[in-house]
């Protein structure tokens, strides 16, 4: 196990970005956002958690696909190239570390998504265990732990810097390339009391032991025509504001951009939540906010556990802290899971 002293940490950031893409939180005009470094950045690795998650590092919020071009009546295609080099997503939390799985199952499953493959491929993901967990998390529901980060090298806060493991064998090889800013040193003591307290936080936090029992693979018949959903969505203004901020929700739309000189096909985040989410000739078929609001709960909590035997949702509590009308996912356990007091 190495340390990084605090002194060390904007030294080692930008030996890293001098051969990597280095992607992570960065402070910009007092919030916080994952973004590329560059020299005259704020990195914030002491924000809890970002507006947005990591997603974006394998699964962008716009991304070009490839483009049409005319000239004297041909046409040319030329799809935009796979990320082809190594790149760092560094300062994960370990509920963003968790939500990779989630997006893997839905991009990596046949048919590959080739785009997301090559990110996937290409990244390398170092974590940062939770200090200080907040009152909104709820992490520990689905079996995440923020004091043991599952990433390709881990790291934990301790007095005058950072504990590092590499974990993984890409881990191990950022290590090496860094090296010579590492302490090696025997700091498995501070790191495990360290571990102590994220745990101790998160046993007493107030959403630290929600019952998902009702929920989870099979419920559908039980949860579906609950009239619960109506009472829940009554007060809901479809903004996507809680899809946009979920590192595992994917839906997306494909549009094209007429160029002047072609076409620009590419795709970009959609929301389960908008009213024109999958419209077609027909229409949509889910026509009413309650069907909206229904869809995305269920698919989280039901659906996504009876396809891929896991919930669909890492208890970051983004959507807490950020749905307008305080319609997030702990009000939906609690009041579907028997709950009449929230």
């Amino acid at each position: 196990m190495f340390k990084i002293t605090n002194d060390q940490m904007p030294k080692l950031l930008k030996a890293i970005a001098e051969t990597k893409d280095l992607f992570l939180p960065i402070n910009n005009n007092g919030v916080t956002n994952f973004g590329f470094y560059k020299e005259d950045c704020t990195p914030d690795l002491d924000t809890l958690r970002t507006v947005k998650s990591a997603k974006d590092a394998f699964f962008p919020q716009s991304e070009g696909l490839y483009a049409v071009t005319t000239e004297d009546g041909k046409f040319t295609i030329s799809e935009e190239e796979y990320c082809n080099k190594d790149f760092v997503v560094f300062g994960v939390r370990p509920c963003d570390v968790r939500s990779f799985v989630v997006l893997d199952k839905v991009f990596l499953s046949d048919p590959v998504d080739t785009y997301y493959a090559a990110r996937r491929e290409h990244g390398i993901v170092v974590s940062l265990a939770c200090h200080q967990p907040d009152e909104s998390c709820f992490c520990a529901t689905f079996d995440i732990d923020a004091a043991e980060p599952e990433a390709d090298v881990a790291m934990w806060n301790i007095e005058g810097g950072y504990a590092w493991e590499a974990k993984t064998e890409k881990g191990q090889a950022l290590t090496e390339s860094i090296k010579a800013l590492l302490e090696e040193a025997d700091v498995a003591k501070e790191v495990e009391t360290e571990k102590n307290c994220i745990r101790t936080i998160l046993s007493v936090l107030p959403n630290s032991k929600l019952d998902v029992s009702a929920f989870g693979a099979g419920k559908t018949d039980d949860l579906f025509n609950s009239p619960m959903w109506t009472e829940l969505s009554n007060a809901c203004l479809g903004c996507g504001t809680c899809t946009f901020s979920c590192p595992t929700c994917q839906c997306y739309d494909i549009k094209d951009f007429n160029t002047g000189h072609g076409v620009s096909r590419y795709r970009c985040w959609d929301s389960c939540m908008y009213h024109d989410f999958t419209l077609c000739a027909h229409g949509t078929n889910r026509q009413t906010q309650m069907q909206r609001f229904r869809q995305r709960f269920m698919h989280k909590l039901v659906y996504f556990p009876d396809r891929e035997g896991m919930f669909s949702c890492v208890g970051c509590g983004r959507c807490v802290d950020k749905c307008p009308q305080s319609l997030n996912i702990v009000k939906v356990i609690k009041r579907m899971g028997g709950n009449s007091n929230v």
